[in-house]
C-alpha cells in the first residue's frame, strides 16, 4: 500500500469525487482497479507483485525437499554399493560356500541304572539331542515368541526386527537390543566367535542364509534348542530342562517352558541357580508374549503366573553323580575317544544307592560331631562282583572328591583275604592249624586286637577272629612279594610295600579296588 502514491486530503462531505472513509477521504482517480496498470506509478499491480512472491517461496521451498530427496537417493546408492563391497570383502574371507557343513554336536555321554533309569549326562552338552517332535511343544514356542516372532516368515534376516532394533538402540543411546533372528543365532553359535564385529555379522548373516537355504525351519529350530546355552552348563534343552527342574524337555510344562525361554537373552544372569525372581520376571514376559501371538489364551497364561515352575534344589547333589564321575574316568581305556551319543549301561541299583546315601547320611549326623568326622563312603557288590551302590561323600553338591573311588586309606584287617589267599596257593588248607600266642618280627609285635589269644587254632577260625598273630605268621611263611602278587592279582591296583606289615594292610588302597578284590 505505501507503494501507490495516493493523495489523502481531509474529508469533505458530499465530494462527488471523494469517499468518506475513516475521517479520510481517497480520490477515486487513486482507486486501485484491476487491470488498470496506469493506476501504479510503475506500471505495476499490487496483484502481480503478490503472486510472483508466493511463487517464488513455493518454487524455494519445494527445491530444497527436492535437493533432499536428491541427495538421500544419491546416499543410498553409495550406501548400498558400500554395503555390497563389505559383504563382498568379508565374504570372500570365508571358505567357499560348497565345503560349509553342519558341525558334528559335542557328544553326549547317558550313563544309566541297571534298570534302565537315568543316572547322569555327561559330555560337553550334558544332555542327549531331543527331536523337536519329541520335546514339549510348549519350549519351541515359548522361544520363536520371545526370540524371533517372525521365525517362520523370514528368510534368516528379519529387516523389521533389525530395523526395529536399530531405532530402539539410537532412541536409547546404547545397545540394547541385536536384531538377530535364530537363524541367525544358530549360525554364530555353529561356525562363528562370539565377537562383536562387522566382520562377524557379515558372517553371521551370509551363513543364515545359507541355513535357510539347506535346511527347513524346523530342522534350524531343532538345531538351535539342542545347543543353544542356557546357563549353569546346560547346553540344550535336554541339559536345562534336567538341570533345572530334574526332568526330560519331553515333560516340561508350560511355566517351564516359559523359564527356560527367557534364560537365552542372558543365560547367565537370569538363570534360577542364581537369581530365582529375574528368572520368573522374565518368564512373565515369555507368557505375554506367547499369549500377544495366540500361543495360549487367556487362562492358560494366568494359570502359568499363579503356578510358576518349581526348580529342584540342587542338580549336583545326588550321590550317584559320584558314580557317573567313575565311569566317565574308566571310559577311555574302554572305549577311547568318544565320537557319537552314547549310552553306558552300569550295574548300578538307584534303589539301593539311594538307601546308601541315607545311610551315610545318617550315620554322620548321629555320630559325626562325636567322632569328628564329616565324610563317608560306602561301596556294594553282590555276590558277582558287581557294584550295586557307590557313595563317595556325605553331599556331592559341597564336595565331589570320591572316597569310594579315590582316596587311599590303610585297609587294616579287611586286607586279610589276601594273606590266606596266598597261604592256601602256597598248600596251606582251611584245616592247618597255627599256634596263636604273641610274637615278635624283628622290632614289629603285632598284637590281637584287646590282648587275647586262642593258642592252636585252624586257618578258618583264624580268619573268621582276624587273628593278627596268626595273619602275620602265614605272611612270613609264604613272603610278603607272594601276598602282594595275590592282592593284585584279585584286583587291587594301588601300589603295595612288600614287607611284613603288609599282613595287617599297612598299605593305602581305596575303598572300590578293595571290595571289588
Amino acid at each position: 500500500a505505501k507503494r501507490i502514491d495516493r493523495r489523502i486530503e481531509p474529508s469533505f462531505e458530499g465530494s462527488p469525487k471523494t469517499r468518506s472513509a475513516a475521517g479520510f477521504s481517497v480520490s477515486e482517480e487513486d482507486r486501485v482497479v484491476p487491470g488498470n496498470r496506469k493506476s501504479s506509478p510503475k506500471g505495476k499491480s499490487t496483484r502481480s507483485r503478490s503472486g510472483r512472491r508466493r511463487g517464488k517461496s513455493g518454487r524455494g521451498l519445494f527445491g530444497v525437499f527436492g535437493r533432499l530427496i536428491y541427495w538421500c537417493f544419491v546416499l543410498a546408492i553409495w550406501g548400498g554399493i558400500a554395503a555390497a563391497g563389505i559383504v563382498v570383502y568379508y565374504g570372500a574371507k570365508m571358505p567357499a560356500a560348497t565345503t560349509w557343513a553342519i558341525p558334528d554336536r559335542a557328544p553326549n555321554i547317558k550313563i544309566v541304572s541297571a534298570d534302565d533309569r537315568l543316572i547322569a549326562n555327561r559330555g560337553m552338552s550334558g544332555g542327549e539331542a531331543v527331536g523337536l517332535h519329541e520335546m514339549s511343544p510348549y519350549i519351541p514356542e515359548a522361544v520363536v515368541a520371545i526370540e524371533d516372532r517372525r521365525f517362520y516368515s523370514h528368510f534368516g534376516i528379519d529387516p523389521i526386527g533389525l530395523a526395529r532394533a536399530v531405532v530402539t538402540n539410537v532412541l536409547g543411546g546404547h545397545f540394547s537390543q541385536g536384531g538377530s533372528t535364530l537363524t541367525q543365532q544358530l549360525a554364530k553359535n555353529l561356525f562363528l566367535k562370539p565377537d562383536r564385529t562387522l566382520e562377524r555379522k557379515v558372517q553371521e548373516v551370509l551363513l543364515a542364509l545359507w541355513l535357510e537355504h539347506k535346511h527347513t525351519k524346523d530342522q534350524i529350530l531343532e538345531m538351535y534348542l539342542n545347543r543353544v546355552y542356557f546357563g549353569s552348563g546346560a547346553y540344550g534343552v535336554e541339559a536345562a530342562s534336567r538341570r533345572y527342574f530334574g526332568k526330560s524337555a519331553r515333560d516340561v510344562t508350560l511355566p517351564e517352558a516359559a523359564l527356560l525361554a527367557g534364560l537365552l537373552k542372558a543365560p547367565s544372569r537370569l538363570s534360577p541357580a542364581r537369581d530365582p525372581k529375574a528368572a520368573e520376571e522374565r518368564a512373565q514376559l515369555v507368557l505375554a508374549a506367547m499369549r500377544d501371538e495366540g500361543m495360549i489364551n487367556d487362562k492358560q497364561q494366568a494359570g502359568a503366573i499363579s503356578a510358576p515352575a518349581t526348580r529342584t534344589p540342587s542338580y549336583w547333589t545326588g550321590s550317584e553323580n559320584y558314580v557317573a564321575d567313575t565311569v566317565m574316568e574308566e571310559l577311555p581305556d574302554l572305549i577311547g575317544d568318544v565320537q557319537g551319543d552314547i549310552v553306558v549301561d552300569t550295574t548300578v541299583d538307584l534303589t539301593l544307592q539311594k538307601l546308601a546315601e541315607q545311610s551315610i547320611r545318617r550315620l554322620i549326623d548321629e555320630s559325626g560331631k562325636k567322632l569328628d568326622v564329616s565324610q563317608g563312603a560306602l561301596v556294594s557288590i553282590d555276590d558277582s562282583g558287581a557294584v550295586r551302590a557307590m557313595v563317595g561323600g556325605y553331599d556331592y553338591s559341597t564336595s565331589q572328591f570320591d572316597r569310594a573311588s579315590e582316596a587311599r586309606r590303610q585297609p587294616g584287617s579287611a586286607f586279610k583275604p589276601f594273606v590266606y589267599m596266598a597261604a592256601l596257593e602256597a598248600g596251606r588248607t582251611p584245616d592247618s592249624v597255627r599256634n596263636d600266642a604273641p610274637i615278635r618280627i624283628g622290632k614289629w609285635t603285632p598284637d590281637n586286637y584287646g590282648g587275647k589269644y586262642y593258642g592252636k587254632v585252624t586257618l578258618a577260625t583264624a580268619l573268621a577272629k582276624s587273628l593278627n598273630s596268626v595273619a602275620a605268621q602265614l605272611t612270613m611263611e609264604v613272603g610278603p612279594k607272594a601276598v602282594v602278587e595275590a592282592a593284585h592279582r584279585m584286583g587291587i591296583q594301588s601300589d603295595l610295600r612288600a614287607d611284613t606289615s603288609i599282613a595287617l594292610g599297612t598299605s593305602e588302597v581305596t575303598p572300590l579296588e578293595l571290595t571289588a578284590a
